[in-house]
């Protein structure tokens, strides 16, 4: 498939800029891909579409203040984004300045910490190695990273943040997640919604668009994710009892199909094995793991764990966009986007939700 068919011309007034208060009264556009059938709802809504049992996994990472800003030893400024902790002292990072080699030296602002670039990757990545652990400072000496079309700083830095966020170690949030109050997860909880989590620390690859005209041709760069054991059994119980299992976010999916690739004990790159299961097997158990992912999913991608999707509006020619014409169909998902187009909802991070239904 090309690059093209993931393309869309969205209007600027449409992105939105400020989150939506309370966090459930966004628009929720419904999709029934069997049907070929859109409705137009709220978030509140969501629990009309899931029944007692039914299982509903999160992403509960935690976007941590990963944007840091200081000065080379020649003087000239510098703006670090960390993506991945590698060590106790060394992160990859996105690094903005001139004349980024390997042995620069650099100090951080409202810090004694300094650094020094130790490898040169693709594009702006780096890897850095600090003179000490800058986790215990980052609350201190860092701000939280908002994607680069939010123009207007957060009142709140929370409201960029899940309100079920525990693990740190994300560079964006899992925004599909942000439209979920504590009031509207005690309701799906008291319907008898089973609520699990699993781990994806972001990185990378929210900010990198696919480049290449040949989408199979992507490089998706590894995250590092998490099913625990416990939530492998209650998955995997409440599918064997025939209940649907709603993935919030596509970093949920990405772990979730993960965890089917390896139950399935498909090894090597999750893109090259995600071709290899019969296209029309009704579930794969998932396998509890911890360690990196590197799952593109796109058109032709066989699902094997998750039923439901409930996700937000994706940037054109996004992987994330090829995601969710994995699962709807690219036809379904241009008639979809188009229709939000002419409704007028909020695209992208702090914009309105899409709930994809079989």
């Amino acid at each position: 498939m090309k690059l093209t068919d993931f393309d869309y011309h969205l209007p600027p007034e449409l992105i939105a800029q400020r989150p939506i208060e309370p966090r459930h009264a966004s628009r929720l556009m419904v999709i029934e891909r069997a049907a070929e059938r859109i409705s137009h709802r709220h978030f509140a809504d969501l629990p009309d579409y899931l029944k007692s049992g039914d299982i509903m996994v999160a992403n509960d990472s935690r976007v941590i203040p990963a944007r840091l800003f200081g000065r080379k030893e020649t003087g000239g400024k510098l703006e670090l984004l960390l993506l991945k902790r590698l060590g106790q002292r060394t992160w990859e990072a996105l690094v903005g300045g001139k004349r980024l080699r390997p042995g620069m030296k650099f100090s951080l602002d409202r810090s004694p910490i300094t650094g020094r670039i130790i490898e040169a990757l693709s594009g702006a990545r780096r890897v850095i190695e600090f003179d000490q652990p800058i986790s215990p400072q980052l609350a201190e000496i860092g701000q939280t990273p908002l994607p680069p079309y939010i123009h207007q700083p957060l009142a709140e830095a929370e409201r960029y943040q899940t309100v079920y966020s525990k693990s740190e170690g994300s560079a964006a949030a899992p925004t599909a997640g942000l439209h979920f109050s504590p009031d509207l997860l005690l309701t799906l909880r008291d319907q008898g919604v089973v609520l699990e989590y699993v781990t994806l620390h972001v990185g990378l690859d929210t900010f990198k668009p696919v480049a290449v005209d040949d989408i199979a041709r992507h490089e998706i760069h590894s995250e590092w994710a998490e099913l625990s054991p416990e939530t492998a059994r209650q998955i995997n119980q409440a599918k064997l009892a025939g209940e649907q299992l709603l993935a919030v976010g596509t970093t949920s999916v990405r772990t979730l199909e993960t965890a089917a690739l390896r139950s399935a004990g498909l090894s090597g790159s999750l893109q090259t094995a995600s071709t290899l299961n019969p296209d029309r097997c009704p579930w794969q158990p998932v396998a509890a793991f911890a360690g990196p992912t590197d799952l593109f999913i796109y058109p032709g991608f066989t699902f094997r764990a998750v039923d439901l999707l409930l996700t937000n509006f994706h940037l054109p020619k996004s992987s994330l966009l090829m995601l969710v014409a994995a699962f709807t169909g690219l036809a379904l998902m241009h008639r979809a986007y188009a229709e939000a187009i002419a409704e007028a909802y909020r695209f992208y991070s702090f914009g309105d939700a899409m709930l994809i239904l079989p």
